[in-house]
């Protein structure tokens, strides 16, 4: 048994007098003396969309987090690097935190790390292996933190964090080390399925353990915690294996170079294409950093192996037969500053796209990304490059279950509750049927928002009306911020309607006007197309300072927001857009 390291020492199961208190004499003492504690369970990321997932659960003095992850921005975010969990209900409780177990290394469940960890106290955190290789070298790119407290754990380990007793089991994703978190409270046992998929057949690792999973079933479980991305598509989750066979028949009929486009993260498929490659007598070039870097932690630990001769730097793509080159890069996705789009749009030093060239995206399209990586599209096909995708033949299996997968999930684990997560509302709402198909009582399937409470005491549960802080905390160039929403309204009305300056310099003694109002205009009109209408106004921003009264200059403020309210309703009567509007005046 391992115990959490900040646990304070004070807490004791036995009174001084040594004489010993069963479980339940001792629960209905405390329940005498402070009320009945109840178990909390809170999700502030990964109920109504995919990322930014972070799972609270609290009991008494004790708080565990599962999972601390990001969001990428809405193409109605400009500006914003991406997102992460709003963490303010647990502000002045650092003390009580007792650990942060994090499933997996996918960065919608890591990458809030380096910005919350520390307004956290710098609690412990729980991961398996690769998990916590992953989180150290994201850690790198921000010298200036503490160093984390970060634990390898092992499957069969079991933790003791405060009142919660932690155990695991091994589910299969797309990357390795995928994991379900099972806490035990006082008031039942809460099952976190992490991200998942049953696999059969499995790239690198062993399938999903069954045994234990029904073992964790046959003991009971209060509320399952489920992943929703893929719930809604019938059957079962394709086999990384399947995938490999169409690759290996694709890489194996290809004449020219083949590239392909590949989350960095998904180093099961990765593993894959190198050895496929090797077995064809053909080398690799990886693309991008990410891709670089985490393809070096899982060599290093052990999760790949193959020769060193068969990875080359991009940089020497050239100097190798068409037919013998693989490229696997990051990019699939449409990101602007990606390898297999700089490829595209001819920008990348090493490596230019020639017809002949096959370039394969090896992924499902994330949604909010469809216009993106259609234009990617077109400019690959514009250059004579041979496109294939998921749609046109089996080149990319989900990380998620299918519909099938969860009944089988909930058929092992039998829960009393059912907590569909991870995804968007829709998503949780076609989960939570499946519940209720495989004889689930209705009203213990909570459809859950982000932030709201969801409450255990004596085996009954209660998805209450309450709700902890759970709104976008963004992280752009600026640094962190939860009160971004002015300044993202700000950038969004910049990219619609522009923007207008109008300077107006005063005598400081009389208020008059020294010279002319300068009229500047950034993506609202065209001053050269427009001459009539800035002139126009021009004159009426003139006649509004020369008729105001001279006395009123003394307060700037007042002046500007006239000037800007005049203006702002002149500009909309004409064209019907509403600039953002910047007066200034200026003292002379």
């Amino acid at each position: 048994m391992i115990s959490a390291t900040n646990k304070p020492q004070t807490r004791s199961r036995r009174p001084q007098n040594n004489r010993r208190f069963t479980r339940p004499s001792f629960q209905r003492f405390r329940d005498v003396v402070t009320g009945p504690t109840k178990l909390k369970v809170m999700i502030v990321g990964g109920m109504e969309e995919i990322g930014r997932n972070c799972t609270i659960l609290e009991y008494g003095d004790d708080i565990v987090i599962i999972d601390l992850g990001l969001q990428f921005p809405e193409e109605d975010m400009p500006g914003i690097d991406y997102i992460i969990p709003n963490i303010s209900y647990l502000k002045g409780k650092e003390k009580n935190i007792r650990g942060v177990i994090i499933t997996h290394a996918h960065y919608d469940h890591i990458g809030g790390i380096p910005h919350i960890i520390p307004a956290l106290g710098y609690p412990p955190i729980y991961g398996l292996p690769l998990t916590n290789a992953v989180i150290k070298k994201r850690q790198e790119d921000y010298p200036g933190l503490q160093q984390l407290k970060i634990n390898n754990v092992k499957l069969e380990d079991k933790l003791k964090l405060g009142i919660f007793d932690v155990e695991f089991f091994h589910v299969n994703h797309n990357i390795p080390d995928s994991m379900g978190i099972v806490v035990n409270t006082p008031d039942g046992t809460i099952v976190h399925t992490g991200d998942w998929k049953f696999d059969y057949q499995p790239v690198g690792e062993a399938p999903a353990n069954l045994q234990r999973i029904a073992e964790i079933g046959t003991k009971g479980v209060m509320a399952l915690i489920c992943d929703s991305t893929n719930a809604m598509h019938p059957g079962h989750q394709i086999s990384e294996s399947e995938i490999g066979i169409n690759l290996e028949t694709l890489l194996e009929k290809a004449k020219g170079r083949v590239i392909i486009g590949v989350f960095s993260s998904l180093l099961s498929r990765v593993k894959q294409l190198i050895e496929i490659s090797e077995k064809l007598g053909k080398v690799v070039a990886l693309g991008g950093f990410s891709m670089r870097s985490n393809v070096e932690i899982a060599k290093a630990l052990g999760y790949m192996k193959f020769s060193p001769k068969m990875l080359i730097d991009i940089r020497q793509v050239n100097k190798y037969p068409p037919e013998k080159v693989v490229i696997v890069c990051t990019g699939a996705q449409g990101e602007k500053n990606a390898t297999l789009m700089r490829i595209a749009t001819g920008e990348h030093r090493d490596v230019t796209l020639t017809p002949g060239d096959t370039v394969v995206f090896s992924s499902s399209v994330i949604p909010g990304n469809e216009r993106t990586v259609q234009r990617l599209k077109d400019t690959l096909f514009r250059k004579g490059a041979e496109v294939i995708h998921y749609e046109m033949m089996d080149v990319h299996a989900g990380g998620h279950a299918k519909s099938n997968d969860v009944k089988l999930m909930l058929s092992l684990m039998k829960p009393k509750y059912f907590i569909p997560n991870h995804g968007n509302h829709f998503m949780l709402r076609l989960n939570g049927r499946i519940g209720v198909a495989m004889g689930m009582p209705k009203e213990n399937v909570f459809i859950a928002d982000n932030g709201q409470v969801m409450e255990f005491s004596k085996g009954v549960g209660v998805l209450t009306k309450s709700k902890i802080p759970a709104d976008y905390v963004f992280v752009d160039g600026l640094g962190v911020s939860d009160e971004t929403n002015v300044v993202l309204r700000d950038r969004q009305v910049l990219a619609e309607d522009g923007m207008v300056v109008v300077i107006a310099t005063v005598d400081s003694k009389t208020g008059q006007l020294v010279q002319n109002p300068d009229i500047i205009s950034r993506g609202f009109v065209f001053l050269k197309e427009h001459k009539e209408l800035i002139e126009d106004l021009r004159h009426r921003v003139k006649k509004l300072v020369t008729d105001s009264d001279p006395l009123s200059w003394a307060d700037t403020n007042n002046i500007r927001n006239k000037i800007r309210d005049y203006v702002g309703q002149f500009l909309f009567t004409k064209t019907e857009k509403r600039p953002m509007i910047l007066p200034v005046v200026i003292e002379v």
